[in-house]
């Protein structure tokens, strides 16, 4: 338990920044700017396509159901591969493994946001947008002022279960060796060579603290929203 402890400590700078020594951030710093950046793409995003789905139920709203079950139906690991081989062929530059995987899970993520806003939006009783229309207010503004508030607050534990996955799935850039938490714990292993049980657990430790965390600021976060 004592090599366990000390083979831990003595790459503890390791695992939770990685690469910072070449200028370049990685483990659990870049595991969180990769799962903040998707969120902050990915959650007003999927709220906007959600609105257009709510607003326009004809073709718009099919293309866009069309889009989400795409992205859905198709494993995240794909689309970071065909981000990975297809944005610098279309933009005709190298972008950042990292800025890469970030773009594939604001991607991935908005679509599943849509749908868990758009459920809210039609859980809605409909005499709410009815009776802002007679008050005056266009059906954006209705929408923004009246019903998104309401629908936040009753949504938001899919929305943490959704940016929990996120979270999760940051992981899966090690299949670019971007240098996230677990590509630096496979690192470390590597080097290593002995006790890969004790570098995985607090792998998996430190992944279930960021997680239990989340969900703890939005519970609390819900209660301020709540009170009157």
């Amino acid at each position: 338990m004592i090599a366990n402890i000390t083979v831990i400590t003595d790459n503890l700078d390791y695992l939770l920044w990685g690469r910072m020594a070449q200028g370049e951030p990685g483990g659990v710093l870049l595991t969180l700017m990769m799962a903040l950046g998707a969120g902050v793409l990915a959650l007003p995003g999927g709220i906007a396509l959600a609105c257009l789905a709510w607003r326009y139920s004809g073709m718009v709203r099919r293309v866009l159901f069309a889009w989400a079950e795409l992205i859905r139906g198709i494993p995240l690991i794909f689309v970071i591969f065909w981000l990975w081989y297809l944005l610098p062929m279309m933009m005709g530059i190298d972008l950042p493994g990292a800025v890469t995987v970030t773009l594939a899970l604001a991607w991935f993520t908005s679509a599943s946001v849509m749908h868990s806003t758009l459920a809210g939006l039609q859980a809605l009783p409909g005499g709410q947008y009815e009776a802002a229309q007679t008050q005056g207010f266009s059906p954006w503004q209705a929408l923004r002022l009246i019903l998104l508030p309401q629908v936040l607050r009753n949504v938001l534990p899919s929305l943490v279960g959704i940016f929990i996955g996120l979270l999760k799935d940051t992981s899966l850039a090690f299949i670019v060796n971007v240098p996230e938490l677990t590509t630096v714990a496979g690192q470390v292993n590597s080097r290593v060579q002995i006790y890969p049980a004790a570098i995985f657990i607090f792998v998996g430790v430190v992944y279930y603290l960021l997680c239990s965390g989340l969900g703890v600021l939005a519970r609390r976060w819900q209660r301020q929203a709540l009170q009157p």
